[in-house]
């Protein structure tokens, strides 16, 4: 038997053939399309598992399950995602669409969930019961692995880790509140705290290094700078890394996982970030006296997708 895993994007949908171990057999893609509507495009989601069981040299009678990983959530309770941004999706009634095409099982769950799972099954963290993946991107998504199966609360909303409240009355976010984890440790708020920095101090190395364009600026530029030994950046990168753990002490206490996954664009900087949040975590964790997760750069970046969804079925 094999597991199909249909990983979706505003540009693009990807899907494979995994097998048990979570080792991707065929792979293939196609353009999302959004500007469709929501019909057409899980008529592609379909015709994608179809085209890859059959590449793999299966038949969809050997296919146990289909897995969908969106960028937004879904209703346990109704099967219908009731809001995906990147997609332009509102109530839409995705598993009954998906029945159109096959009778079989279908499960979806939110991308950073399957990002988590795959690392649990064949990833970093492969092998370990509890885990929690954060993926650090333009904003913080989270999957959270207890008991080696996902969880996503009773409203599939538990792992919006990254709009857990950590500065009372801060920064404005997205998702109407303020002060959310991600506007102080994503991607976005290195940018926007990089621009500050260049609007208070116009001869920054920084500034230099994007030509005062400061819509250039990329965290991989702060990150950069700070490796290099530039004292505005690593100063910035320090703020970041205090931020960034106090929202990883936050889930120690919540889940109390084994490991940390460490994946997104952020990821990238890989043992320059790593080495710092090692560092400093252990000042958010309470019980000083215990063990406590250990953090680790996520495995399968672009494949993960594919691999987690798959595993939704497993």
């Amino acid at each position: 038997m094999i597991y199909i895993g249909i990983d979706v994007g505003g540009l693009s949908f990807k899907a494979g053939a995994v097998d048990e171990a979570g080792h991707i057999l065929s792979k293939a893609s196609c353009p999302s399309g959004v500007e469709r509507g929501y019909g057409p495009m899980i008529r592609d989601m379909a015709e994608l598992a179809f085209r890859v069981a059959k590449e793999s040299g299966h038949s969809m009678d050997e296919v146990k399950s289909i897995g969908i990983g969106i960028p937004g959530i879904i209703d346990p309770g109704t099967g219908r995602v009731p809001f995906c941004n990147n997609l332009f999706w509102t109530d839409v009634p995705i598993l009954d669409e998906m029945k159109k095409y096959t009778d079989i099982p279908v499960y979806v769950d939110n991308d950073a969930t399957v990002a988590g799972l795959a690392e649990s099954v064949a990833g970093v963290s492969a092998g370990v019961k509890n885990s929690v993946f954060v993926t650090l991107g333009t904003g913080i998504g989270g999957g959270v692995i207890l008991n080696g199966r996902v969880f996503t609360g009773s409203h599939g909303v538990a792992t919006e880790i990254g709009h857990v409240t950590t500065v009372d009355g801060g920064e404005p976010c997205n998702c109407g509140k303020r002060g959310c984890w991600e506007r102080y440790a994503s991607a976005t708020a290195l940018i926007r705290e990089g621009r500050r920095l260049c609007e208070r101090k116009p001869e920054c190395a920084l500034m230099k290094a994007v030509e005062g364009n400061t819509d250039a600026i990329t965290a991989k530029h702060v990150f950069d700078l700070a490796k290099a030994g530039d004292p505005d950046c690593l100063e910035l990168f320090d703020w970041y890394i205090h931020h960034l753990c106090m929202g990883l002490g936050n889930l120690v206490s919540l889940y109390d996982p084994e490991v940390f996954v460490l994946g997104g664009g952020v990821s990238h900087a890989g043992e320059f970030l790593l080495d710092a949040v090692r560092k400093e975590l252990p000042n958010w964790v309470f019980f000083k006296s215990m063990p406590f997760a250990r953090v680790e750069l996520a495995k399968l970046t672009n494949d993960a997708g594919i691999i987690g969804a798959a595993m939704l079925g497993r």
